[in-house]
């Protein structure tokens, strides 16, 4: 039995991506429009969303900024003209800068909680109420395999991850007897943007869109945690259940700290 409502068919599904101008947002967009989807895409560079939109027809743009409420309040307000409902949507914003603690400074950790974190908690309050008076739907968010546990270079990234984490999962506990799916997207390493900056080989790094085929695949088959690749990520999977005396000199041993 699925965790969720399986996700089969995309022809006239309303579909809102946020976080689509680029990377693994982009990807699955352009994936959803291929199926046939009712696409509308967010991102604040209106211009990465324009391009997309010629590229992709009936795709409709709503720029927006995550960290401004009245301006996410906005898109929702043009969303709900245009469609009336929304059948899925993914939380895909996100900002990575490697932190450690000896350059520990605060505005990028707060930067990483208003977008990766905070930023998703502006999209439920008008969100939710939607998707409990239609009795159905899917919310989607975007978190990390990074949140999973601690991680070097990962101080100001991987809690803002493994809050995402917490939250998809209560959202499940409390959505999921209503008819209404929620899934958490657990990357490793994907060719984006982001992750361009790090110094640091990357194992099993994939393209943003294999990643695409992956979310798709794990909507299809009704799965709350889509995890990829793999390959990786299982690895990471079996670290959680280590003692924490063990998770230590294991993450030592790897990362020769």
């Amino acid at each position: 039995m699925s965790a969720n409502p399986r996700l089969q068919d995309w022809r006239g599904r309303v579909v809102w991506i946020i976080g689509a101008s680029s990377g693994i947002g982009r990807a699955t967009a352009a994936k959803l429009h291929e199926q046939g989807a009712h696409l509308m895409v967010s991102a604040r560079s209106a211009a990465a969303l324009d391009q997309f939109c010629r590229e992709h027809p009936g795709a409709e743009a709503l720029p927006l900024d995550v960290g401004d409420a009245q301006s996410l309040q906005s898109a929702w307000t043009r969303l709900m003209a245009r469609a009336g409902r929304v059948d899925l949507v993914m939380y895909c914003a996100g900002h990575y800068e490697a932190l450690d603690v000896d350059h520990y400074r605060l505005e990028p950790m707060l930067r990483h909680l208003e977008i990766n974190y905070i930023g998703a908690l502006r999209v439920l309050e008008p969100l939710l109420p939607q998707l409990i008076r239609q009795g159905s739907g899917h919310l989607s968010l975007v978190a990390s395999v990074a949140g999973y546990r601690g991680l070097p270079q990962a101080l100001a990234y991987g809690p803002s991850k493994a809050a995402m984490q917490h939250l998809a999962e209560i959202l499940f506990l409390e959505l999921q007897p209503r008819g209404i799916g929620v899934s958490v997207i657990n990357p490793g390493f994907v060719e984006t943007p982001l992750t361009a900056q790090n110094r640091f080989r990357m194992p099993a790094l994939i393209s943003p869109e294999e990643a695409a085929e992956h979310i798709l695949r794990g909507w299809r088959q009704g799965r709350f945690d889509i995890h990829f690749p793999r390959r990786f990520t299982n690895w990471l999977k079996l670290l959680q259940l280590l003692p924490h005396r063990l998770y230590v000199g294991a993450v030592r041993r790897t990362t020769g700290l």
